[in-house]
């Protein structure tokens, strides 16, 4: 049984995050389709964002707001899985029965998803950054979103995790979820085109709070930064 010795208490938060990152290795499928969708997404549907803005930079922008806020949504899953597959599992009993205190569990279920979902935000930035020009002038701001949002992404899943009841429920709830938060906030298309309704409710979305902050940092503004960080 694991002690509540603090050191030891360390030793098993490192083995409970070196047991989720192999559960993630074994099963890469997951992983792989929230790295490739997106970057295809990006790819076929840049063209209709510059046809769109004529083209520049904020066309650039627009295409990579979308992408990332859609996917990092859809990405839910990962979180969610990974608190959902124990319960499923009937491990989770197990693990609440040791004396690692439930921080040091939830931490250890916690860290790989959050350094999964920011590598995949770190990779479709870079991937435009790279291959599409993209122009990142204020990449301090910019992390601090990402970091943020990876944050409300982690908390997200983890709660769609504990109250749904199967694998297909969660299934539907971060796809439907996804969509609907990520096109009513203003991420795969600017609010000045959706309905007048769609624009009223937009502020409940995370969508559009994590949008709003990604043209914040990407125009250099430090207050729309802070509050929409704060927000989230």
């Amino acid at each position: 049984m694991l002690s509540r010795n603090p050191r030891l208490a360390g030793s098993g938060l490192a083995v409970l995050v070196r047991h989720n990152l192999l559960l993630m290795r074994r099963e890469p499928g997951p992983l792989l389709s929230r790295m490739i969708m997106p970057i295809a997404f990006l790819t076929l549907l840049r063209p209709l964002y510059l046809a769109a803005w004529r083209g520049g930079a904020t066309a650039n922008q627009q295409a990579v707001i979308a992408t990332l806020v859609t996917f990092s949504l859809l990405a839910l899953s990962i979180s969610g899985s990974a608190i959902l597959t124990e319960r499923l599992g009937r491990t989770w009993d197990r693990l609440r029965a040791t004396s690692l205190p439930p921080l040091s569990i939830l931490a250890g279920k916690a860290i790989p998803a959050y350094a999964v979902l920011l590598a995949q935000q770190a990779f479709i930035t870079g991937f435009a950054m790279a291959c599409f020009g993209l122009r990142v002038t204020h990449p301090v701001l910019l992390l601090v979103v990402l970091l943020t949002w990876s944050c409300t992404l982690l908390c997200l899943g983890a709660l769609l995790g504990v109250l749904v009841r199967s694998v297909g429920a969660l299934s539907a709830s971060y796809d439907i979820g996804g969509m609907l938060l990520s096109s009513m906030g203003g991420a795969l298309v600017p609010l000045a085109v959706l309905p007048h309704w769609v624009r009223s409710v937009a502020p409940a979305s995370p969508g559009y709070w994590v949008a709003r902050s990604m043209r914040s940092a990407f125009a250099g503004d430090l207050h729309g930064v802070l509050l929409g960080s704060l927000v989230l």
